[in-house]
């Protein structure tokens, strides 16, 4: 049975759209994406009201948001793929391994947005409190890298939360101190999902790159 068409709305930047085309293309499963002007209020708040990407729209115009969601929904689709989502016990671990993927997101995304304030607007508490959770996050990481044996879930949110870190925040060198991750990071970063969902080259900050929800 051939699967339905499936429109990914979003932006290359965006590490949560990304996370969603590395597991399609984890799946063998056929997601375009369809680059969106975040700026184009009206026309993208009729796709998502609450307008933040991504959404996944169907042939029939129907639509589904938040990237876990998504990212779940193409699991149950694949056929003769190992699951991204497995069953417990093990989906467990696994969850706990994406939560810590989604929360380097969740803290670089809105601190690349507190970054791009003009100075005197800046919250340097604000910004201390997004790089501490960044931190601790990956301080614990190294602890515990994600399973070397298989690319699930929570290696994929792991894994696009690193390379977001290294797209906007390379000045950070989260590798320093932190040997067992980036040695995974690294590993998993030749994956022919990876390489061909590359982030674009740094640009100025814009609403494609603030605007983004888990």
């Amino acid at each position: 049975m051939a699967l339905d068409r499936m429109k990914l709305y979003g932006t290359t930047s965006s590490p949560y759209v990304r996370k969603v085309r590395v597991a399609a293309l984890e799946l063998g499963l056929p997601v375009e994406l369809e680059p969106i002007d975040l700026t184009e209020w009206a026309k993208f708040g009729a796709i998502n009201p609450i307008h933040r990407v991504p959404v996944l729209e169907f042939s029939d115009g129907r639509r589904m948001f938040d990237s876990q969601v998504i990212c779940e929904y193409l699991d149950t689709l694949a056929v003769g793929q190992p699951p991204l989502f497995p069953p417990p016990p093990q989906r467990w671990e696994v969850l706990s391994t994406a939560m810590l993927g989604n929360g380097i997101m969740d803290a670089a995304v809105p601190r690349r947005g507190e970054a791009a304030r003009p100075s005197p607007q800046q919250s340097p508490t604000q910004l201390a409190s997004y790089e501490r959770s960044i931190r601790q996050i990956l301080d614990e990481l190294e602890r515990q890298p994600p399973a070397a044996a298989a690319f699930d879930i929570g290696g994929i949110c792991v894994a696009s939360g690193l390379a977001y870190l290294d797209f906007r925040f390379p000045g950070d060198d989260w590798r320093n101190r932190r040997p067992r991750l980036a040695a995974w990071f690294d590993a998993v970063s030749a994956r022919p999902s990876m390489t061909a969902t590359r982030h674009p080259a740094p640009t100025v900050p814009g609403l494609a790159d603030l605007v983004q929800p888990r």
